[in-house]
């Protein structure tokens, strides 16, 4: 079913012009439809702020389920902007004071860039901690990217992350675990999920704590897991919502480093992810560029057309399913009015009923 055009924000345009439905607020008040509303909090840095809002109401977008979506995203005024992001979240975001007093169904909590060792230092770590402690009560189901999973597991359950000995980067093979879950229904056993991070919790972590883990690698240990009551919180420590160009637009972004000198070391590839055709075109380039930093006037011989002619996306049906299956719950077990959580009958400590 379509999302709803439920602001003028930019991103409901771009989306149609992919082919995506997108229906207009006032159509939609014509049909008598159930909706569902669902906060998307972007911590994400400028470079990332609009593309994270695409890729997160694409799979949103791509649900089956006979509702209207209205996703209502918000910030952080304490995470720093330049001024086109500020302008930008002004005109098209919300508050987290309005949106406490509509209410939301369903929360969505992007990554975002780790700038501290510790993580209670960052900049958003308060006002997240005010944001959880209210879903807690107030939202049926809150689903965590990567940053956000760390962040979330150590304010709930005291689990720390650890800094890995270099950047998991990469597309990386992921096998659905023997806990059966409604979240993972009909999807392969089977699978693959971009990773991007350089700070890691473990399925070890996770169940020693008592939250269950539903997918994992043996490179990339935990990408999928909830919270003991198995929906409260869905956590992914990978990136299902990557477009197939993300992990491209990041290595640029780290050869941009190498080239300003904020790099010591030409970046190595992200695993996984490019063929033998994309890994020659970029050695070409790494030639031409030289192995000394300081040759900005060459960046622009990035080749990155050609290489987005080479990559392939092998993630997101799957992380559409997995997105399409958890609106589908909280279809299921979210009231109808938003100041409730659970419809009556509903047991919040099981409320998929799957743990009796």
């Amino acid at each position: 079913m379509p999302l709803i055009a439920n602001s003028a924000l930019p991103t409901f345009n771009r989306l149609r012009q992919e082919g995506q439905e997108v229906l207009p607020e006032g159509r939609a008040k014509s049909q008598d439809i159930r909706e569902l509303h669902i906060g998307l909090l972007n911590m994400m840095p400028d470079a990332a702020l609009q593309a994270t809002e695409r890729q997160f109401l694409r799979m949103v977008g791509a649900c089956n389920r006979i509702a209207q979506f209205h996703v209502h995203p918000f910030t952080f005024p304490e995470i720093p902007r330049g001024e086109a992001a500020k302008e930008h979240i002004e005109k098209y975001y919300r508050s987290f004071d309005e949106l406490k007093l509509e209410g939301l169904d369903a929360l969505i909590l992007s990554g975002a860039n780790p700038a501290q060792p510790d993580i209670t230092q960052e900049p958003f770590w308060k006002p997240l901690e005010e944001v959880v402690h209210w879903a807690k009560e107030n939202v049926c189901s809150v689903m965590c990217s990567c940053l956000a999973t760390h962040a979330i597991v150590q304010q709930l359950w005291g689990i720390k992350r650890y800094p890995l000995p270099r950047k998991r980067w990469g597309v990386y093979s992921n096998r659905l675990t023997t806990e059966a879950h409604p979240l993972t229904s009909n999807i392969n056993t089977r699978f693959d999920a971009p990773h991007s991070h350089v700070y890691e919790v473990n399925s070890e972590q996770f169940r020693r704590n008592g939250l269950k883990v539903l997918a994992e690698s043996a490179e990339s240990d935990l990408h999928l897991g909830v919270s003991p009551d198995g929906f409260r919180f869905i956590f992914f420590q990978g990136h299902p919502e990557y477009d197939a160009i993300s992990l491209l637009k990041e290595y640029r972004r780290e050869v941009d480093r190498f080239v300003d000198g904020t790099r010591k070391d030409y970046p190595p590839y992200p695993e996984g992810y490019l063929d033998s055709r994309a890994k020659s075109v970029l050695t070409v380039f790494e030639k031409e560029l030289g192995t000394e930093s300081g040759n900005p006037e060459k960046l622009d011989m990035f080749p990155e057309a050609e290489i987005t002619e080479l990559v392939d996306n092998t993630w997101s049906d799957t992380g559409k399913a997995i997105v399409n299956n958890w609106l589908g719950l909280v279809y299921q077990v979210a009231d109808s009015d938003r100041s409730k959580v659970f419809m009556d009958g509903i047991d919040p400590e099981d409320p998929l009923g799957i743990y009796k």
